[in-house]
């Protein structure tokens, strides 16, 4: 099943977000920070998150971005190319990522590495890439004193920074392989890339979209190892914005009844009786998304979405939903022995739930 739709405009409420470490600005090296934290002090008030790779299925960015989302004023740093030498991979950050972000008011900082270690075991790899933290902070300073929206700041740094930022990280890559002795791969594979944003925007977003398209259509045929599902039926959902973002997800599960469209994603564990908090704040992303979903079409026929957040475990018995009766959930929390975190996670869960009108369905299988 092919789903379409369209986003306007975001409108949601976080209420399962990590309360942030507080940091200065003078004291701030982006490497040493956590994953998400708060820019605090006289001058500085953002949620600040960061990515160890510009592609978005490497250690749960999602989760990093929606633990940020509580603030007002949103900034996350992701390096625009990762190579980790001839014998490791090379990610290239791709338009759809930076529109997504745009999408979510977040301001992003393009941003690259500068330090490495030799890898211990392989040749020609490298390990603990760091950040250029004088570029992160200079990047930061210039966003203080910009006074137009995330989306305008992102645009602007795709059209103007981006083209000078590839030469840096070519520049930067030659200079370690120089002083570590490692084999990187290709420059041209760069000068390909550049290329995309000489020729403008439009295509850049064309050829990010054909890989996000490829993507997708390899998941659509895919089941993971962390999913289990009642049925194999997964869809792909194409989604469009008014920024000229398109979106390309798949849904793990869907069920329709009459006019309505059950857009299920789904989170499982086999060693605890709640999935880990990434799988479930990668899934609470995905509902930000399909909370504000409109114009849902298949088929050219108009559908209600409906956003479910299923959680499974092999470790737990019974079944609720953030629906169900208080005695039902407090019943099912007392016969599997939740601990008092587990039993907090699934009541700030409910609660989120509620707040923007999507359901979670707790299940042992």
């Amino acid at each position: 099943m092919n789903i379409t739709a369209k986003i306007t405009g975001i409108k949601y409420q976080v209420n399962c977000a990590d309360d942030l470490s507080e940091i200065s600005f003078k004291d701030l090296n982006i490497n040493d920070a956590p994953s998400c934290f708060l820019l605090a002090d006289k001058k500085y008030n953002y949620g600040i998150s960061k990515w160890v790779s510009p592609k978005r299925t490497r250690s749960y960015p999602f989760e990093r971005v929606y633990n940020s989302l509580n603030v007002s004023k949103r900034i996350t740093v992701i390096p625009i190319i990762k190579d980790e030498g001839a014998k490791g991979d090379r990610d290239f950050i791709q338009w759809d990522t930076v529109s997504l972000m745009s999408l979510l008011d977040v301001y992003v900082i393009l941003a690259y590495y500068n330090k490495a270690v030799v890898h211990s075991s392989r040749k020609d790899k490298i390990t603990k890439q760091e950040f250029y933290n004088e570029y992160v902070k200079n990047k930061i300073v210039e966003i203080s004193n910009y006074h137009s929206s995330a989306l305008h700041w992102n645009l602007k740094e795709i059209k103007n920074t981006l083209p000078s930022l590839i030469d840096m990280v070519d520049e930067t890559y030659n200079q370690l392989s120089k002083e570590l002795n490692v084999v990187f791969h290709s420059s041209k594979g760069l000068q390909k890339f550049k290329n995309q944003f000489q020729k403008g925007v439009a295509e850049f977003m064309n050829a990010s979209r054909t890989k996000a398209k490829e993507a997708q259509n390899r998941e659509h045929l895919t089941l993971q190892p962390k999913e289990f599902l009642s049925t194999s039926t997964k869809a792909t959902i194409t989604i469009k914005n008014y920024l000229g973002g398109v979106y390309y997800f798949t849904t793990d599960e869907i069920e329709v009844d009459k006019k309505n469209l059950f857009l299920i994603e789904s989170k499982h564990s086999i060693n605890s009786k709640l999935p880990s908090m990434g799988d479930i704040k990668d899934g609470l992303l995905k509902m930000v998304l399909y909370c504000n979903l409109e114009d849902v079409e298949v088929n050219d026929i108009i559908f209600n979405p409906k956003p479910v957040l299923k959680l499974t475990s092999t470790e737990i018995s019974g079944k609720i939903t953030s629906n169900s009766a208080s005695s039902e959930i407090n019943n099912f929390k007392t016969s599997n022995t939740f601990n008092t975190n587990q039993i907090n996670i699934i009541d700030n869960l409910f609660i989120e739930a509620q707040l923007n009108n999507f359901e979670v369905i707790i299940e042992g299988v």
